[in-house]
């Protein structure tokens, strides 16, 4: 039997360098500061959708929400053989948090008709791991979070063995359900050749705006939608295209969006610089190592 597996995929700040920059004065990341990257265990659940497509048969599409540079995680996406994307890209959802994040993907899942959703365990960016919980408790769908390895799916539903800590369980459960992928359960595929080749012109409608906007000048606004929808057009034929959809187009309530339908809030942040004491050296002899512990004890670290 064929599956519609739905990804949420998320593009992240590469958190391996944070300045104080990295926030804004209102708690919300400061994007533009940091260098954007597919989120690493997103990569794992979509490589668990693409097996299931392998194995199963059916759909695999990629779901993300940001901004229109967010197509850049649906390129990749296409790249390793996804069969749809799509944006969700609203100036009224920024600031959202894991709440309001939640509901608007569950508004656009619901429009997508899932029978498998799959995230990532958790971001890096927050490394809070809600988003898929509070996704599958809004689509009122069953969840196994920290799946390691995906066991069968049957008509009877899908079995997984999941990470508890200091062991595993081996779960079972009825579709459709959501499940978190953690990093240990498969190693990513790399991007197809053919699909780069081919899917590398993929674009969403607002990135076709701002190419032809920058060619045309924005001044030129008639000819900037005429030729936008000609070229956007063009793509939609050759099957290249985005899907690009705003809050009415999930049909959304605004007042569970951005930073209105947010309860977290951040009080403050701060850059924390650690400084080195002083220290001492001790020569690498019998004479230096009894010293060194005849300190020890004398401090009361050992003895």
């Amino acid at each position: 039997m064929p599956y519609h597996c739905v990804v949420c995929v998320k593009q992240v700040p590469d958190t391996k360098n944070i300045t104080g920059e990295a926030m804004k004065d209102d708690g919300t990341v400061n994007r533009a500061a940091l260098p954007a990257i597919f989120n690493p265990e997103d990569l794992n659940a979509l490589e668990m959708a693409l097996a299931i497509r392998d194995q199963y048969g059916g759909t695999v599409t990629a779901i993300t929400m940001g901004l229109p540079k967010a197509c850049d995680v649906l390129r990749e996406c296409l790249f390793r053989g996804v069969n749809r994307g799509v944006l969700i890209t609203d100036r009224r959802a920024g600031g959202s948090d894991t709440l309001a994040t939640s509901y608007i993907l569950s508004c656009a899942v619901k429009k997508l008709q899932a029978d498998i959703v799959l995230c990532g365990r958790q971001a890096i960016d927050g490394d809070t791991a809600q988003v898929g919980p509070q996704l599958a408790e809004k689509l009122e769908i069953p969840q196994i979070s920290y799946v390691e390895e995906l066991r069968e799916i049957t008509d009877k539903g899908i079995t997984v063995k999941r990470n508890v800590g200091n062991g595993h369980e081996v779960v079972n459960c009825e579709l459709p359900a959501l499940l978190t992928v953690m990093e240990t359960a498969n190693t990513p595929r790399p991007p197809r050749v053919r699909c780069m080749m081919r899917m590398k012109k993929a674009r969403c409608s607002t990135e076709v705006e701002q190419q032809v906007a920058k060619e045309l000048g924005k001044d030129n606004k008639d000819a900037v939608t005429a030729e936008s929808a000609k070229r956007f057009s063009k793509l939609a034929d050759d099957g290249l295209i985005i899907e690009q959809w705003s809050l009415e187009e999930i049909e959304a309530d605004l007042q569970w969006c951005g930073l209105a339908g947010s309860p977290t809030k951040v009080h403050r942040v701060q850059s924390i610089v650690l400084a080195g004491g002083d220290y001492k050296e001790f020569p690498p002899t019998d004479e230096g190592v009894a010293a060194v512990v005849a300190e020890l004890i004398e401090e009361h670290t050992i003895g």
